[in-house]
């Protein structure tokens, strides 16, 4: 019960911007709310060094690898008072060094002042606990070079604090065009970069502390983000001591040929622990008379062609396309019948791959793509959508309309203008059948009267928390879908 608590505590959400929001924001501080650039330099290496000593309280040693930018005056902030504090310190310094007169210029002055020396990079670093990136923070979006490249590489490997970003990295995209530092800890500051909460943001970051340096609210507000986050699922309503199953939705979910029953099987249990009144599976008759076995509940159907899915059709609120369908005649008969119907549609798995060979566009439909099925309705690549998320996630709804999740680390919502990210789940996660009780749980979502994007977003939250349970029960390596499914009442109930 601790972890579900948990979970529930960690449930919020936040505003994500780009890295050029984030410029604009640090000009309008300084402009706009009078703070001087340096006095935001020492917050945030105050704000970094208070971090690392609580990451790492038993260090005696560090190296900080620095840029001559601003992101490298941080680091010689958290130098200075790390110094103070009666640590051995060293600083190694890449590139001309900080321009005169600016901040960095200014925090290199004081750590000199206090008995600090600066070190050029001559392709190794030091020997030390623990070390801090000042590199790049959000000054790069391409592949870094020559010794930067080198000194990326030498912290292969090291325990390492990475200011604002870490080096490499995309912070608006979540991609790394070139090498980029793995770091255990990332302190964030001011607002939260986007790129660090998808794709490659989570690895490269390690654990992201945020930090907001005091700065007034003001100052952000009149920026509309470029993205929200969400860490963790939240209960839904009570239901009132009247209800029944007819009040709760009937979820029809359409899959399963021929030695792929497992993954609509999967599908309806996570619809009926979401909470679904009724929960149909229309499958292939080859395994229709024990596909519900053990999980009593399910009503099957085995359906030959789309004459006798009609009469489970008019009974359903909501229709669930894709899982384990196949690719042959008995999954093309019925795609053709489901996606002429005009009730809401969850769409995954062979769904999207018919969905990409014949294009359609609906309003009330959620599209579930991994990233190899949204490089094929993108017509790219999987590393091609890996390389900008956003955009392959604000493309796949533009271009069919309604509702696409884009799964993977940091799994994307994109619902009209608004992209919601996941910051919760695990990779354990990365296992057959997870994908599957993700669709029964939006379409039970979307039965018990939850528009689609809400549905999406809550169900790809609750997913994602349950995950993280289930971890904490089973371990990560291992992790069964069916795992993940038994967690989801839980979470769901008050």
């Amino acid at each position: 019960m601790i972890a579900v608590i948990l979970y529930r505590m960690q449930d919020a959400i936040y505003p994500l911007f780009t890295a050029e929001q984030s410029r604009i924001i640090d000009r309008r501080l300084i402009t706009e709310f009078g703070y001087a650039g340096y006095d935001l330099m020492q917050r945030a290496g105050e704000a970094a060094y208070v971090a690392l000593r609580r990451r790492w309280p038993m260090a005696q040693s560090l190296c900080v690898v620095c840029g001559s930018g601003n992101n490298g005056g941080d680091g010689l902030v958290l130098a200075r008072l790390a110094h103070a504090a009666g640590l051995e310190v060293r600083v190694v310094m890449l590139g001309r060094g900080p321009h005169s007169g600016s901040e960095a210029s200014l925090a290199l002055a004081d750590w000199l002042a206090c008995g600090g020396r600066v070190e050029s990079f001559a392709g190794t670093l030091p020997s030390t606990s623990l070390y801090v990136d000042g590199l790049f923070g959000t000054g790069l979006a391409r592949a870094p070079q020559g010794e930067w490249a080198a000194a990326i590489e030498a912290l292969e490997g090291r325990d390492v604090l990475a200011l604002d970003v870490p080096s490499g990295l995309d912070a608006d995209r979540g991609s790394a065009p070139g090498v980029t530092v793995r770091a255990a800890l990332t302190v964030s500051f001011i607002v939260r970069k986007r790129g660090l909460y998808t794709g490659l943001g989570p690895d490269c970051c390690g654990e992201t502390v945020f930090a907001d340096l005091d700065v007034p609210p003001e100052a952000v507000a009149r920026l509309a983000p470029a993205a929200f986050l969400r860490q963790g699922s939240r209960p839904l309503p009570p239901r009132p001591p009247s209800s029944h199953k007819g009040e709760n939705g009937h979820v029809l979910l359409i899959g399963g040929a021929p030695g792929m029953s497992g993954a609509v099987r999967l599908a309806g249990e996570a619809a009926l622990r979401t909470g679904a009144g009724l929960v149909t599976v229309a499958t292939h008759p080859a395994h229709a008379s024990f596909l519900n076995s053990g999980r009593w509940e399910l009503m099957v159907r085995g359906i030959s062609g789309e004459n006798a899915l009609a009469p489970l059709l008019a009974k359903a609120d909501v229709l669930a396309l894709g899982p384990g369908m196949g690719l042959d005649e008995w999954g093309d008969a019925l795609w053709s019948r489901v996606t002429s119907e005009s009730k809401p549609l969850v769409v995954d798995a062979d769904g999207l791959n018919r969905l990409a060979k014949s294009p359609l566009c609906r309003d009330d439909w959620v599209l579930t793509p991994h990233p190899a099925e949204a490089g094929r309705l993108l017509g790219v690549s999987a590393a091609e959508v890996q390389l900008d998320r956003f955009a392959a996630v604000r493309e796949i709804s533009g271009r069919y309309g309604g509702v696409c999740v884009l799964k993977g680390a940091g799994t994307l919502v994109q619902a009209r203008e608004e992209v919601t990210v996941c910051a919760a789940g695990n990779p354990g996660m990365a296992t057959a059948g997870m994908g599957d009780v993700l669709t029964g749980i939006i379409a039970a979502l979307m039965a018990q009267g939850l528009p689609p994007a809400e549905a999406a977003r809550e169900g790809v939250c609750l997913h994602a928390s349950a995950g993280d349970v289930a971890a904490l029960k089973h371990g990560q390596r291992g992790l069964l879908a069916g795992d993940v499914a038994i967690e989801i009442p839980r979470l769901i109930n008050p």
